[in-house]
């Protein structure tokens, strides 16, 4: 469920009309439904109920700042992959106590500013991760608590680019190898194993897999205690997915995840986090763009927006799919027309869509772009010398620009010329 409906013919965020926005703002833009955001992070939160958990926001599938603040007000905690990621958090009011810090690449630099600003634990991928953790760790004179990642060998059935819970990817250690390696993390000082670290991919749409991982968690937690490792606190990842096409059967609920969660895991007395990012945040928006033509081809009409691939690019990244609906509800029963629904940028990969049917739609017309509020923003780029977009956050009535369309002025003026080329 979201809150983007259409009220009197014309789409609304919450209370607000989206041509009121993009008057203001012009097209394009991001906004997205505090409503929706909030509804979404308590479902998983209740679908925990009655377990020691704590639901960390995955801060990669929307990282704005007033996201993040709103995240933090509602009690999350923040799963982060970079040192840039860690300072928004802390910027944002996230404590250090619900920061965790994941990613295979972590630079010492980025290590050293969690353990002095503060940090949950750190989920480690690899064994020269762990020593050089040791080091900074040592270095500082503290002891940091961690897990490790470990790779289940569960097929999550989803875009190869977003799998990764195989054996052999950049991700994690085999599970094959979890005793010789949390040995070796015991070893070493500044280091408290706490627990296991897992996560198997993203836009999950069926539990199966998640049952799979999670049973062979259980199962590595029993030998891990048996070797005397005080194992007690499961990172399971997030991944579950959302519903990008309306017309197809809905992916599991929270609740059913949290079945899972409990069914499986939910007697070994651990505390239980989850990361969740894309179905907290990527139903909570919209992508708005204008129509700029309609352009008939020679065996195809297209639809050229003023929206792009650097604004939105899973379609060419991921051939992914998001429904495009007029912001002008067409009359019921309206013919629909075949579109290739295309951006100015100059590449031919700038399509979002081909052949999709659409109601009439004219020069000037608005177009959303539904469940884009996860891994929009955050991957966007100045490709061509496209400014960033605006960022609208709407709550009930009220609508608020949380990040602004930069000037070409600012956007161009962070180039330097060197002084040999000047004059």
């Amino acid at each position: 469920m979201d809150h983007f409906l259409y009220r009197g013919g014309v789409l609304h965020a919450e209370d607000v009309p989206i041509p009121e926005i993009a008057d203001e703002v012009g097209t394009p833009f991001y906004v997205y439904s505090s409503a929706t955001l909030t509804r979404h992070y308590r479902l998983f939160d209740e679908a925990l109920d009655g377990m020691e958990h704590l639901v960390c926001y995955a801060m990669k599938a929307n990282s704005n700042q007033a996201v993040l603040r709103l995240m933090a007000s509602l009690g999350a905690g923040v799963d982060v992959v970079s040192g840039g990621e860690y300072r928004r958090a802390i910027a944002a009011g996230f404590p250090g106590d619900r920061i965790v810090f994941s990613g295979v690449g972590k630079t010492a630099g980025e290590m050293a500013l969690a353990l002095q600003g503060g940090i949950r634990q750190f989920n480690l991928e690899s064994e020269p991760e762990m020593h050089r953790l040791s080091e900074v760790a040592t270095g500082l004179g503290k002891t940091v608590p961690v897990t490790v990642r470990v790779n289940p060998d569960v097929d999550a059935r989803t875009h190869e680019k977003i799998a990764t819970g195989n054996s052999e990817n950049k991700f994690g250690i085999p599970i094959s190898r979890a005793k010789e390696v949390y040995a070796e993390a015991a070893s070493l000082p500044g280091l408290d194993v706490i627990g296991i670290d897992v996560h198997i991919g993203s836009q999950l749409t069926d539990l199966q897999p998640f049952e799979l991982a999670y049973t062979k968690v259980a199962e590595l937690t029993h030998i891990l205690r048996a070797e005397g490792h005080d194992i007690r606190r499961l990172d399971l990842g997030g991944g579950l997915g959302i519903p990008y096409e309306r017309s197809n059967d809905a992916p599991p609920l929270p609740i059913e995840y949290g079945e899972v969660i409990k069914r499986t895991v939910g007697d070994l007395g651990c505390e239980i986090e989850i990361e969740p990012g894309r179905l907290i945040a990527g139903n909570a928006g919209l992508l708005v763009a204008g129509v700029e033509y309609v352009k008939s081809g020679e065996d195809r009409d297209f639809l050229i927006l003023d929206a792009a691939m650097n604004d939105l690019i899973r379609p060419a990244m991921y051939s992914a799919h998001h429904d495009i609906v007029p912001v002008l509800e067409p009359p019921a029963g309206v013919d629909l027309r075949p579109f290739d629904v295309v951006g100015p940028v100059c590449e031919s990969g700038d399509t979002f869509t081909r052949q999709r049917p659409l109601p009439p739609l004219n020069e000037g017309d608005l177009v959303a772009f539904r469940s884009a509020g996860a891994y929009g923003a955050v991957m966007a780029s100045e490709y061509n010398s496209r400014p960033l977009i605006p960022e609208i956050l709407v709550h009930e009535h009220q609508f608020a620009v949380i990040r602004a369309r930069p000037t070409f002025d600012a956007m161009i003026n962070r180039d330097t010329i060197p002084e040999w080329l000047e004059g």
